[in-house]
């Protein structure tokens, strides 16, 4: 498999990964990819297909896939065009991770890993999210803002590799807060952590309205419908947004940057049996062109940017000007639409653990953490330290990015 065989480039990419990624002397046993014997295939391996304009076969997606460390095969990042064949896949996940420091250590990242053991981990019922919406940033030795308590500012450099699930297409994320989260950090002042679990991000059923960020938006049902409250939240544009700042904006003038920009932020931890927090770290995931808001009086809740493109005072103007009089569907590549505009801000990383162990177990919404697996639960590894004293907090990762390329397209 295409992807997996990246994984297994040897002391190379070890020694590669020593001289260029952060200083780990002060790390305990920082964990090293291990291959692990394949015992069958997840649910996410088999979600996506072909659709549409899409060129490449159900095969070649396949092929990008890797190994989890429960022996079952996961799909993982692939570029938008399959470098062999030059089809496209319609859909893109963000900056390669084999551009990371880490990549040596941490290897391909399998999507849909906490998702998988989230119901054998007593938790009841399950939560599989679609295949498009797995999205990776990183950035090597960012300089964070780490002052302590008293009056020293730390200079602090952090590579960090993260990867959340955010889908910018669908109804999904009107109702549903539960999102897979991967976060890899490790710093030159010892704190590190390896984090993979399903976090609940704000309140199930309900949104907040991006352009206000105080409006809360009751929308249904949440599934599955034990989803727990969170942290955070995720704030998403509605019919309100669209109309003030695009339909009836001041001026006359449509702006889509405050309409739509999304700002998924995420509150998560890791927790052992007794309740005590082990690690939090808080990033917000932005998104600049979303394909779809809410409204309520529209089928399945949903309207969709490239519409408003084609409407009086609309047509023409910001980002609708490169299209032409014809309209376009939500799914054409040539919308503006399509969920490519990402970043990621860093904010607070906390690590409680001075006196170890480095590797601990946890159930997939990364709660209830053991120093011995149990049924569904999750590797995590955790930096034998303790940064109580400072306050770590990064800036922004992929501020001038956009990930676009050919055939891409919403759903993405």
């Amino acid at each position: 498999m295409r992807a997996s065989s990246r994984s297994f480039k040897g002391s190379l990419l070890l020694l590669m990964w020593a001289a260029a990624s952060c200083d780990s002397a002060s790390l305990t046993s920082p964990p090293r990819f291990e291959p692990v014997a394949e015992v069958g295939v997840s649910v996410a391996l088999g979600v996506w297909s072909p659709s549409g304009p899409d060129t490449c076969s159900r095969a070649i997606h396949e092929s990008y896939s890797t190994v989890g460390p429960d022996g079952l095969r996961y799909p993982t990042w692939h570029p938008p065009v399959d470098p062999a064949s030059g089809c496209t896949f319609g859909h893109e996940h963000g900056r390669d991770p084999s551009g990371s420091a880490l990549y040596a250590e941490v290897g391909d990242i399998p999507f849909g890993y906490a998702n998988e053991h989230l119901a054998e981990s007593g938790f009841g019922t399950h939560r599989h999210e679609d295949h498009v919406g797995h999205k990776v940033e990183w950035e090597n030795r960012m300089l964070m803002r780490a002052a302590n308590t008293g009056t020293a500012t730390l200079a602090v450099y952090c590579d960090v590799l993260t990867k959340l699930h955010q889908g910018t297409h669908s109804p999904d994320a009107f109702t549903n807060n539960m999102h897979e989260v991967v976060y890899h950090l490790r710093c030159t002042d010892g704190t590190a952590f390896s984090a993979t679990l399903l976090t609940p991000i704000g309140t199930p059923g309900e949104l907040v309205a991006s352009c206000d960020r105080e409006r809360h938006v009751t929308v249904g049902t949440a599934n599955p419908p034990n989803s727990p409250s969170g942290g955070g939240k995720r704030a998403l544009p509605d019919a309100a947004c669209i109309a003030d700042n695009v339909l009836n904006a001041s001026g006359g003038r449509p702006r889509f940057d405050s309409a739509l920009r999304e700002s998924w932020e995420v509150s998560a931890s890791l927790r052992a049996a007794n309740g005590r927090t082990l690690v939090s770290f808080n990033p917000y995931y932005q998104v600049m062109d979303p394909s779809r808001y809410h409204d309520a009086s529209l089928d399945r809740s949903m309207g969709r940017p490239i519409d408003l493109c084609f409407r009086a005072g609309v047509r023409g103007q910001d980002r609708c000007a490169s299209l032409g009089s014809d309209s376009v569907a939500w799914d054409d590549p040539r919308s503006p639409f399509k969920g490519v505009r990402r970043f990621v801000d860093v904010n607070g990383n906390n690590v409680r653990n001075a006196d170890g162990p480095t590797v601990w177990y946890t159930d997939p919404l990364g709660r209830n953490g053991r120093t011995e697996p149990f049924v569904g639960s999750i590797r995590q590894w955790i930096g034998r330290h303790d940064n109580s004293g400072i306050d770590l907090h990064g800036t922004v990762m992929g501020r001038d990015r956009d990930y676009n390329g050919p055939g891409v397209r919403a759903p993405n």
